[in-house]
């Protein structure tokens, strides 16, 4: 199976799918991630293109998290942080058109469209245009994923990230933390939820819900199983 993963920010990739990234290279498939957004720039008082030297710095934590999950390749589109909203829609469902047409995934997980970070709203949207069920389109199951310091933030009821299906990462958590340990310049202090432990702790509470030891949550938006064909 060819695997894309789509996600508005470095970090968002392990946070969100890192375990299930990690297990989908064990059963052998290929894994892909593309970063639509550079990550940085939002935190300065106004925008200003991140120097050189920091976005090095963060393609090199991007560098070292995917060797350590298995991705094969993955790609940096670095579009402005926290200003997607900017661009007109067409423009980013084309960016990932292209890469869906490129990388030809049968399985796209993407960002939970009811964060409260306006770029995974953005991104979620564009996925969810550019994987819409065409005839002969290869994408079959689609997934959404949360994203903490994001994705529980958002307090309307209509947005709440209810999941419905679950992967077990008990033997790729480790892996997992250790992909994440290479984001040093996206790492808070616990309790902050983007810290080393929030993000084990919530592996293993999801995993409780559902019996196992450690899981990631996933909405499922569309799946379509297909049959073999026989002679």
């Amino acid at each position: 199976m060819n695997v894309l993963v789509f996600s508005a920010h470095p970090d968002d990739e392990v946070i969100g799918v890192g375990g299930t990234i990690a297990k989908h290279v064990e059963r052998g498939d290929t894994v892909n991630v593309v970063i639509i957004a550079e990550g940085k720039s939002s935190r300065y008082d106004i925008y200003e293109k991140p120097e050189d030297q920091v976005l090095k710095e963060s393609y090199l934590e991007t560098k070292k998290a995917c060797e350590k999950l298995g991705v094969s390749k993955f790609k940096r589109l670095n579009f402005p942080d926290n200003r997607l909203d900017s661009y007109q829609l067409l423009e980013i469902v084309k960016v990932v058109e292209n890469n869906i047409e490129e990388f030809n995934p049968n399985i796209v997980y993407t960002q939970y469209g009811g964060d409260i970070n306006i770029d995974h709203a953005v991104v979620h949207r564009a996925v969810m245009t550019a994987t819409r069920p065409l005839p002969n389109h290869n994408v079959k199951w689609v997934f959404t994923y949360e994203t903490l310091s994001s994705t529980e933030w958002n307090y309307n009821v209509k947005d709440s990230f209810i999941p419905n299906y679950f992967v077990n990462i008990e033997n790729q958590l480790t892996k997992k933390i250790e992909a994440m340990s290479y984001y040093k310049s996206e790492l808070r202090e616990y309790p902050h939820p983007r810290s080393l432990n929030a993000i084990q702790h919530n592996a293993k509470v999801w995993g409780a819900k559902v019996g196992v030891y450690a899981a990631e949550a996933f909405r499922l938006v569309r799946g379509l199983w297909i049959e073999d064909k026989t002679s």
